[in-house]
């Protein structure tokens, strides 16, 4: 490891699901961190906007699309940067969908698909890298759970079925894959201010009670997942296999908090 622990040059890195807010932030964090990086995802346009900001960085970069609930497409996209900017070292799987509702007016279709995309989406991603990996008998794999993965949240039945399911996924990957050098790991994020749940988290009753619960009295910020995320694709992580990294504010540590 030496002093080189937590830099990640001379490392590809591909980020599935990186045009979100904490996708896209992961992707440029491990850029800053000085890996190559890949921001994939199924929208053509939002993958040419990260890829230009990991150049701005000065990185290498590759504008390839998939979708992670299709085993071909991740297999194509694999062959493609691995053609063009050598083996991939690190995966970070952030796609992810969720629809709030009562649980028993759910569509199982909306079920279905949230499923498929956050746990088995995550499980073919895995699939789709690793073996490389394993065969140059080194990675990180870091996959994104939630505080759905360790409480219950109303009225998301599905979502915390599948972030639980990341979770146990991870573990599982670790005890398989760990003793042939490849790590896998998770991060789960607190309550992060996004484009997507802005509203939801300024004026709603939900909103306060986040804040209300989180220790540290403010909602955080994508860019503060990035140090996480580095830690767990360099070097430094050589002996973290298996874990759940909660970043959240102390969320999960708080009891009563007035």
């Amino acid at each position: 490891m030496g002093h080189r622990g937590l830099d990640l040059s001379g490392k590809v890195a591909v980020v599935v699901g990186a045009t979100s807010g904490i996708g896209r932030e992961l992707a440029l964090g491990l850029a800053q961190a000085g890996a190559d990086v890949v921001a994939t995802a199924r929208r053509a346009a939002q993958v040419d906007e990260v890829a230009a900001e990991i150049e701005g960085l000065g990185r290498k970069t590759l504008r390839v699309s998939c979708d992670v609930t299709d085993a071909a497409s991740l297999g194509a996209a694999r062959q493609a940067i691995e053609a063009q900017l050598g083996p991939v070292g690190i995966l970070v799987n952030c796609a992810g969908r969720t629809k709030r509702g009562p649980s028993l007016e759910m569509d199982m279709a909306d079920w279905q698909a949230i499923l498929d995309t956050n746990l088995t989406g995550t499980f073919l991603a895995c699939r789709a890298f690793a073996p490389g990996m394993l065969e140059r008998g080194w990675g990180r794999i870091v996959n994104i759970a939630s505080l759905a993965s360790f409480v219950g949240l109303l009225e998301v039945a599905a979502y915390g079925a599948s972030k639980s399911g990341v979770a146990g996924l991870t573990r599982a990957l670790a005890v398989e894959w760990g003793p042939k050098g490849v790590n896998v790991n998770a991060i789960a994020p607190g309550v992060f201010r996004t484009d997507l749940n802005q509203a939801l988290l300024d004026g709603t009753a939900r909103g306060q009670e986040l804040k209300a619960r989180t220790p540290v009295k403010r909602f955080g910020d994508a860019s503060e997942l990035q140090g996480a995320c580095v830690f767990l694709s360099s070097d430094s992580a050589s002996f973290v296999n298996g874990e759940v990294l909660t970043v959240d504010g102390g969320f999960l540590a708080s009891g009563v908090n007035c």
